[in-house]
Formats: C-alpha cells, sequence, structure tokens
C-alpha cells in the first residue's frame, strides 16, 4: 500500500497545471482564428488566458502543489500567450501589408517578452528589498499584452482604426516590449489595500463590470486598458522623480 501511495498522486494537486494547460490551449487556438483572420475571437482568448494567468500559482499555494515543473510550465505558456500571440495579432492588424521592415517592431516585442519572463524566473526566489511594498520590476507579460493590444481594442469598438498607422503602432509595440524589460517598478495587486469603507465602491465597480462584459465588451476592455495604461504612465513619471510607486 505504501508503494501504491508513492506511485500515484491525488488528482486535485494536478488542478495548478491543468488551469495552465488551459490558459495555453487559449493561446494555441488564438493563432488559429488570426490565420483565418478573426483577430476578435483571437483578442478574446488572449483576454481569457490573461484574465486566468496567476489564478494557476494561487491555485498551487492553496493546495501546497508548487513545483519547479508548474513554474516552468506557466512561464513557457505565458511566453506564448503574451509575447508571441499578441505580437503577431498586430502583425496582422497594422504591420504586415506595408513594410517589411515593421517586422523588426515584433522580434522587439517579443524578445522583450522572453527576457522579461526570463527575469523573472531567475528573481522568482530572490526576496524583496526590506522596507519596499510588493510590485513588479518592468511591465508583467499580461500587462504588456493588454497594452500592445488597446489600439486594436479601440478599433473593436469603432471609435477609431488603427490598422493604416503602421509605422506608429510599430513603435509602440516596440516600447511597450522595451516597457517589459525595463526597471521601472510597476504596480501589484499585492500592494492594493481598500479602506473598509469604500469596499462598497469595489462590489459596485464590479457589478458594472460584469454588466458591461456581457454588454459592451470591448468597451469595457478599452476602459480597462486604458486604466491599466494612465497607472503605468504614473509609474514611469514616479521612477523618472526617483520615487517607488
Amino acid at each position: 500500500m505504501p508503494r501504491d501511495r508513492e506511485r500515484s498522486m491525488p488528482i486535485l494537486l494536478l488542478l495548478p497545471n491543468l488551469v495552465t494547460i488551459t490558459g495555453l490551449c487559449a493561446g494555441l487556438t488564438a493563432i488559429r482564428f488570426i490565420m483565418v483572420d478573426r483577430l476578435d475571437y483571437a483578442a478574446m482568448l488572449i483576454i481569457f488566458a490573461a484574465a486566468i494567468d496567476g489564478l494557476d500559482g494561487l491555485i498551487a499555494r492553496r493546495l501546497n502543489a508548487q513545483s519547479t515543473f508548474g513554474a516552468e510550465l506557466d512561464s513557457l505558456a505565458d511566453f506564448l500567450n503574451f509575447g508571441v500571440v499578441p505580437s503577431l495579432m498586430v502583425y496582422h492588424f497594422a504591420l504586415a501589408g506595408t513594410y517589411t521592415t515593421n517586422w523588426v517592431f515584433v522580434l522587439v516585442y517579443t524578445i522583450c517578452a522572453c527576457l522579461r519572463l526570463a527575469r523573472f524566473n531567475t528573481n522568482r526566489d530572490t526576496p524583496p528589498p526590506p522596507g519596499t511594498k510588493p510590485h513588479f520590476v518592468g511591465v508583467p507579460a499580461p500587462g504588456g499584452a493588454m497594452l500592445a493590444l488597446l489600439p486594436m481594442f479601440v478599433g473593436f469598438l469603432g471609435l477609431a482604426d488603427f490598422s493604416d498607422w503602421s509605422l506608429a503602432y510599430g513603435i509602440y509595440l516596440a516600447l511597450v516590449g522595451l516597457l517589459m524589460t525595463s526597471r521601472i517598478p510597476t504596480i501589484s495587486a499585492k500592494a492594493m489595500r481598500i479602506p473598509r469603507d469604500k469596499t462598497v465602491f469595489v462590489l459596485i465597480g464590479m457589478a458594472i463590470a460584469i454588466g458591461l462584459l456581457v454588454t459592451r465588451f470591448w468597451l469595457l476592455m478599452v476602459l480597462a486598458g486604458a486604466g491599466y495604461a494612465v497607472v503605468t504612465l504614473w509609474a514611469i513619471a514616479a521612477y523618472l522623480r526617483g520615487k517607488r510607486p
């Protein structure tokens, strides 16, 4: 009996990796939709992957099922979902039909995402300096993907068409990539605290977000992306002033 236990494990302990595989499948399926010119479906799948990103780690900690295998699998999935797929989407959306040198912007963004994840992996077990709030170093990969796709979300909403702005979009894509590899401290949800008397507004905000999710999906994505862009700009300004956000 003890030997049988060593050869098996509770299936519940596989749940974190199953969540990671779900996100990875979403990213791979997004590539399929890029090939058939359904960028809206591809974007939805990447948004879904971003929504569940981090859930695998949370579940692993709750179940005490953390492993090096799971951490590396999560990093590889993040590279595909938030490094490769967004750059291919932007290329297909705005860059492919103009200058062939636009491919350089795709390479810059994707390589920056890879470098950012590699740096995160090497520093994963390094404790933060004493007295500092939890924060990301540079824009995290899911946040970079959302920033990269924000002009596309605006186009899906019908507010503006950035597909003709190939050079500007390409430069923007590369800049987002550089932000991911930067040393700029950016906000982490772990550092966010809500006063107890203000929690009702958070709950109401969630109700509004769910309402927009099922009625005006792209409006919600534009608002969320624009909000994150503002927070990122604030972090950049604070960094340039020599302060930590």
